[in-house]
């Protein structure tokens, strides 16, 4: 039974350790797991038992703290070197979401700020500054989806590519959010749900989170987007951000460029949901992202049956970048903020 207007949390501090749903028995089982050291959370983004940027950036901040905890006394300068070594180490297992690398680098800021405390007292800040970011990520998360709202006609059909919800971020989502919002003022008719291949994010994880919500969906395979959109069934196409650089131009899980490049040949919306963490504006361009590439299997298998012939070629990026032009708007949890994105950036940042 749906749980109408549902919320979901994908990682959890729980009495000293890090508690997390693992997406990848989604949706066949509800199976959590418990981390408690970094190498553990380490592994646990890299083989997207937690996934979504604004999720590893939680997960990671709190793995921060866990590598941290039981180091010895020591003078600070070499304590903060080992902070900086396990912040470089889980910042290695995902490299193209900005999340992570932002929460690792705010930790480490506020830890060099207090550097006059104990050891004992800056791990309490390490620790007190992930638990901010989670509550600020699930803060903000709701912001979006309020925000994005007045994007969203009445009776609306909307496309949406990987997964965005509660599982992705601390809770509600970014581009789900704006779905979850809307569809509690009754201004949703239907959401076209990619599979998102090759890891079935969408089939897999999004289709199990509207239906916990409620929301009426429609899986559909990714090829299908452009006859969808022929025949007059999106009304927009919504999708969250991995990075977002200084000009616009964003990275999202691979596929995301080719509905953009579709949503302007016919005329529909493209809009980009994510939080001002995600906008890198040390990047200047979409050129400047890189992009992760991934395990050759998870193209030629699906499970553990071989689709491919043995020894043939992959290339399986893991994510696109959208030029800022084909981006009608980019809903953040301090509003909607629409081109020129360069300079509408960098008041935001002032």
């Amino acid at each position: 039974m749906a749980e109408e207007n549902s919320s979901f949390q994908s990682v959890k501090w729980d009495n000293g350790q890090i508690q997390i749903i693992d997406q990848t028995f989604l949706p066949d089982r509800e199976v959590y797991i418990t981390l408690t050291s970094a190498g553990q959370v380490w592994e646990a983004i890299k083989m997207l038992r937690v996934r979504g940027a604004p999720a590893i950036g939680i997960a990671g901040a709190y793995g921060l703290y866990l590598g941290i905890r039981d180091l010895p006394e020591s003078a600070f300068k070499m304590f903060y070197s080992e902070c900086n070594r396990v912040a470089d180490y889980l910042d290695s297992s995902r490299p193209t979401a900005v999340n992570l690398s932002w929460a690792l680098q705010r930790i480490l800021n506020t830890i060099y700020v207090h550097k006059e405390k104990t050891i004992p007292e800056l791990k309490e800040v390490a620790l007190k500054t992930a638990r901010t970011i989670h509550e600020e990520d699930r803060r903000l998360c709701k912001s979006i989806g309020e925000n994005g709202v007045e994007l969203v006609p009445d009776n609306a059909n909307i496309l949406t590519h990987c997964n965005t919800g509660g599982l992705a971020t601390g809770e509600f989502g970014t581009a789900f959010s704006v779905i979850l919002h809307a569809h509690k003022k009754k201004k949703v008719k239907m959401v076209w749900v990619d599979e998102t291949r090759p890891l079935l994010q969408g089939a897999r994880l999004t289709t199990w989170e509207l239906e916990k919500a409620g929301v009426p969906f429609t899986l559909n395979i990714d090829s299908a987007a452009a006859f969808l959109m022929q025949n007059g069934k999106v009304d927009f196409v919504i999708t969250g951000a991995d990075r977002i650089t200084k000009n616009g131009d964003t990275a999202n899980k691979i596929g995301t460029y080719g509905l953009a490049v579709l949503a302007k040949a016919h005329n529909i919306p493209f809009y980009v949901a994510a939080p001002y963490s995600t906008i890198d504006m040390k990047l200047d361009t979409g050129s400047d992202i890189e992009i992760e590439e991934r395990d050759p299997e998870e193209v030629t298998h699906i499970g553990n049956k071989r689709t491919a012939p043995k020894k043939v070629n992959v290339y399986n990026p893991a994510f696109d970048v959208t030029p800022n032009e084909l981006i009608t708007a980019i809903v953040t949890e301090k509003g909607i903020i629409r081109p020129d994105y360069k300079k509408n950036f960098e008041e935001l940042f002032s």
